[in-house]
């Protein structure tokens, strides 16, 4: 039996989401963490300082730091996104003006001969 070689189930939905919309979600979702991450971090400190078993606030401390820099990296993303954006819309002005520049040099513009006068 062979296995096919198929694309994990999301990787279509990804491809189709505007970068605007991966912007949000990354930047949301990494706020989140980072913000879990910190409470979780508070906790293992006040388990530490309360003489809670060593193994307890050590997974937690670890836990809380996985997290936090999960946080980091999913809101680092979301300034690519970010950055991806403002570069399109750049480059989409850049090429409108160069556009408009071309339409003006190639513009003819009609001469009237003036009429000859009869006197």
């Amino acid at each position: 039996m062979e296995v096919k070689n198929q694309k994990p189930p999301g990787k279509k939905m990804l491809k189709r989401m505007s970068l605007y919309t991966k912007w949000l979600f990354s930047a949301i979702g990494g706020l989140i963490l980072i913000g879990f991450g910190l409470s979780l971090f508070s906790e293992a400190a006040n388990l530490k300082h309360t003489n809670s078993p060593f193994l307890r606030w050590f997974l937690l401390g670890s836990y809380s730091l996985i997290m936090i820099n999960t946080g980091l990296c999913v809101f680092g993303q979301a300034i690519i996104f970010k950055v991806r954006m403002d570069n399109k819309k750049l480059i989409k002005k850049a090429l409108k003006q160069k556009n408009k520049r071309l339409k003006q040099k190639l513009s003819i513009s009609k001469i009237d001969n003036p009429k000859p006068q009869i006197y």
